[in-house]
């Protein structure tokens, strides 16, 4: 009678654990998300313009437009190497685990085996077995043993989806650590060639004041060997010196800049300084990009931009944290259970009648909590609704990036094809002056603003050369061009420091390439 009770009992709580267990699957408090729907203009407002394409863009390797093989592989290096990017990848990895740690918390929260020997001796002369008469106290067997062997689970049912709703909010948090990783990859390959297009310019931009230090030193001669032959007065070679020592000036100050440059793609490449050098030294020249320019539709930027879909993650992580905190409004019911065998005897730990067992089901509701648990989902709340906004200023900020980089990249042929005029025009106004200053027919002034003018304009179309090719780049990394160079297929830190990892640290797969994960 006593058995069937005892198995009544378990049933029933069996029963009642699979009710608690179907139920459990059937709810989620909270909203599900739902994308952000974002109005963009149907087209680019420089969309009839000749150097503008809306044709189907190729972002995946836009740099190979400059036709450079030393950038290629700059931007190959910084790939492979740079810091940041590691940084990046390795957040990644940290998500992944916690997207485990998640995952693993609907299932039963602890699982553990339990075992344990003991062995105790009473004394004789103390309470109870001094209080028994002699005969029977020297009988007693005063020392015995304790070994017992189990499991114990607890496990509190995901009966309003809270744990469901953690690990959603994990899975996005995941995903927005992809796109960050490939946001950084799209920045750092901008970087990487606007800075080797600033090298050359600077590069070219001394090999203008060089040049023009030498027309200057050439005409500061003459200037003096007139006033010697007392054609002129001393007037001529003070003016002549002067703009020969301003020139000269700029020569120092544009080979710091050079350096400067070199080291900032050092960084970048996570090289030290000097590594490039002879990388670099292959060519020369300010890239040309091509004169036009495939920028697709503006509503390609919702799948392009990396940031933008990182801010769609972090909305839809951020929207089941409301149901994670919501679900503290409700009763919470747990299951606690544990199975073993103990017996005081080693041989007889693992016979039938040593088996031990218990289980029950706990109730919890925090109903006096003062309005702290709706002010916490009313926060939550808040705070997505913040990221719901974040998300369309996103899209607005990265149509208005490129909508700029678009109109200077533009404006940057039209300025630099009028200096090159300039620049021929003062090429050939410095010849006229210099002759006419030789037969005298011309005062040193005209000399000095030919050659003022002349070093004006070779700079100012080096610059512009400059801005055509650093406004390409901003161009295609407002449109997000260049995280899909890898689609992750290469793994996202470099193979020595993930071999590192594992010595350290059992991470089984979890350092395999987020494509593999996904």
């Amino acid at each position: 009678m006593v058995n069937n009770t005892h198995n009544s009992s378990w049933s029933g709580l069996f029963l009642a654990s699979l009710s608690v267990i179907f139920l459990s699957a059937c709810a989620s408090v909270g909203p599900d998300f739902e994308k952000p729907q974002a109005d963009v203009a149907p087209e680019w407002l420089q969309a009839d313009n000749e150097q503008i394409s809306t044709d189907p863009a190729t972002y995946r390797e836009w740099w190979k437009n400059f036709n450079d093989p030393v950038l290629d592989e700059l931007i190959d290096r910084a790939y492979r190497n740079n810091l940041t990017l590691q940084i990046a990848g390795l957040r990644v990895y940290q998500a992944r685990a916690v997207l485990g740690v998640a995952t693993g918390a609907k299932y039963p929260q602890i699982q553990q085996m339990t075992a344990g020997a003991g062995g105790t001796r009473l004394s004789t002369n103390a309470e109870p077995i001094s209080n028994l008469p002699d005969p029977v106290r020297n009988g007693v067997d005063n020392t015995f043993g304790n070994y017992r062997l189990g499991f114990d689970a607890a496990w509190e049912m995901d009966f309003w989806g809270r744990y469901r709703r953690i690990g959603e909010s994990a899975g996005a948090n995941y995903l927005a650590n992809i796109a960050t990783y490939d946001d950084v990859l799209v920045t750092i390959t901008a970087e990487v060639a606007s800075a080797y297009i600033q090298l050359r310019t600077l590069e070219e931009r001394l090999a203008i004041a060089e040049q023009n230090v030498a027309l200057q030193q050439r005409s500061l001669d003459i200037a003096a060997v007139r006033n010697r032959n007392q054609l002129t007065t001393e007037l001529d070679p003070a003016l002549a010196s002067s703009l020969l020592s301003t020139t000269r000036a700029l020569v120092p100050a544009t080979r710091a800049g050079i350096r400067d440059i070199k080291n900032a793609l050092s960084v970048l490449l996570g090289e030290s300084p000097g590594e490039i050098d002879d990388l670099l030294a292959r060519s020369s020249g300010i890239p040309v990009p091509p004169m036009e320019a495939s920028v697709g539709m503006p509503a390609d930027l919702l799948r392009r931009r990396p940031d933008i879909r990182r801010a769609e993650y972090r909305a839809a992580s951020q929207s089941a944290r409301i149901g994670i905190a919501k679900a503290d409004l409700y009763p919470s019911l747990s299951l606690v259970g544990s199975v073993g065998v103990a017996s005081a005897d080693m041989g007889d730990l693992f016979e039938s009648d040593s088996f031990r067992a218990f289980g029950f089901l706990s109730f919890r509701w925090n109903i006096f909590n003062y309005g702290r648990i709706k002010n916490l989902v009313r926060a939550e709340d808040a705070l997505f609704q913040q990221s719901i906004v974040n998300y369309h200023n996103m899209v607005l900020n990265s149509v208005m990036e490129v909508e700029g980089a678009t109109n200077r990249f533009i404006e940057a042929q039209e300025e630099a094809a009028i200096l090159a005029d300039g620049v021929e025009a003062s090429g050939r106004a410095v010849k006229l002056a210099d002759t006419q200053y030789r037969e005298g027919t011309a005062s040193y002034n005209r000399v000095l603003e030919s050659q003022r003018f002349l070093l004006m304009t070779q700079d100012g179309h080096a610059s512009a050369r400059e801005r055509i090719g650093t406004n390409f780049v901003a161009m295609y990394k407002a449109l997000g061009g260049g995280w899909d160079a890898s689609e992750h297929e290469k793994d996202l830190v470099p193979a020595e420091m993930i071999e590192t990892m594992q010595q350290r640290v059992n991470w089984g797969d979890m350092l395999k390439s987020s494509a593999t994960q996904e």
